[in-house]
């Protein structure tokens, strides 16, 4: 992938240099697994040119295949001065580094290394310096064909973690809070070996707690009752791939079998948004254009929506286009301009508003989240999508 990236992003060379407690936020994205750390100093040269392409280290420790030890051993100073001649040899005329005022995951570069590698070359070498902030993002937001088809297990995984801590089996109505089921999907996560990026979110939602339209979140009062609809956030990362998911979930009170057709019928609406959004991607079009037309779909029928898509792999929030945030329904600079690539995923994630006629006509908050990735003509969902409650029973 790296050479077409760096054609594509017009980068000869690119640095990722780190050390150990401070690493580069791509480095863990670009050496071979299991690796927990940076040794030392750790440096590694990408360099395309016209015979083809390298992937060098400039290490005390090889790092082994896929790289080629350019130097290994001998102290600091023999390191830097080794880089600074493998440079100068290679002769590139734009060299990328890791500095970026935007995007956080591409300004990895830290001062104290910044200002060694500017010793250790000449003047002229130094003015082809270049932000590889582009290379970054496009690096870190593609996906490769055998990863999108394991990042659909990883996906499955954590939404049957969901299912288990929305069933009788974890909560009873009356006694159970909302935090005893949160940390039962962390504990469960954990048993699993799955590590959580963040701690579940777990929410409650009732006649006569408010749900009005500018509120992001609606109140709660902690302990799960017959009725009630619940809802929960959770990530996790597996395989180096992270997820992120939300679902609903419904308390049947005592002698229902099934959820109020108000709800089934709010579930729907949730969906047709979701529809809504997935069907407004277009290969180069950017996350503030996604995020217009599917507004525009929503204001056309008459529907409360919001939108809050981000990409996802590497990291839960992961660089590409922003596509709406929550406290923000407007254009995002920068993020919301970046456009939409083929072998992208994202969380589709946002929420919908719907009266409930058994409510008193109420509204209530569908915040859905599930996870896609978009090939460059259409968007599917890795483990399917929630369209169903799940039932406490």
């Amino acid at each position: 992938m790296l050479p077409a990236l760096m054609d594509e992003t017009n980068i000869d060379m690119w640095l990722v240099l780190n050390r150990e407690y401070a690493e580069d936020p791509v480095y863990f994205t670009l050496v071979p697994q299991p690796a927990f750390a940076a040794r030392r100093t750790t440096m590694l040269v990408f360099h395309k040119h016209e015979d083809g392409f390298d992937m060098m280290t400039v290490n005390r420790y090889p790092l082994g295949d896929p790289y080629e030890a350019a130097w290994e051993g001998g102290d600091l100073d023999a390191q830097w001065a080794a880089l600074g001649a493998l440079i100068a040899e290679k002769d590139p005329q734009r060299i990328g580094i890791n500095v970026s005022k935007d995007w956080p995951v591409a300004d990895g570069l830290t001062h104290g290394l910044h200002e060694r590698l500017e010793s250790v070359l000449s003047d002229d070498l130094k003015a082809r310096l270049v932000s590889a902030e582009d290379l970054v993002v496009r690096w870190v937001e593609t996906r490769r064909k055998d990863e999108i088809d394991v990042y659909g297990h990883a996906v499955a995984l954590a939404r049957s973690v969901i299912s288990e801590a929305f069933s009788a089996q974890v909560i009873t109505p009356g006694v159970t809070t909302t935090d005893d089921v949160a940390w039962y999907l962390h504990q469960r996560f954990e048993d699993l070996n799955l590590a959580p990026w963040f701690h579940p979110y777990v929410n409650i939602q009732r006649p006569g707690l408010s749900c009005e339209e500018d509120q992001p979140f609606c109140g709660e009062d902690g302990i799960i009752r017959r009725g009630d609809v619940i809802h929960t956030d959770v990530g996790i990362c597996y395989l180096k791939l992270c997820t992120d998911t939300q679902e609903m979930g419904y308390v049947l009170k005592i002698g229902a079998a099934e959820e109020p057709d108000g709800l089934k019928a709010a579930m729907a609406v949730g969906n047709r948004w979701q529809d809504h959004l997935t069907g407004s991607f277009q290969l180069g079009r950017t996350g503030n254009d996604v995020l217009a037309a599917t507004r525009a779909k929503c204001k056309a029928e008459q529907m409360i929506c919001s939108t809050y898509t981000h990409p996802l792999g590497f990291f839960g929030h992961a660089p590409g286009p922003t596509i709406g945030m929550w406290d923000n329904q407007g254009p995002t600079p920068v993020r919301g301009d970046w456009p939409v690539n083929a072998n992208t995923c994202y969380a589709i994630e946002g929420n919908v508003k719907v009266p409930v006629p058994e409510w008193g006509g109420q509204l209530v908050q569908i915040k859905l989240e599930q996870d896609a990735c978009f090939d460059g003509e259409r968007v599917d969902y890795l483990a399917g999508r929630q369209s169903r409650w799940h039932i406490i029973e």
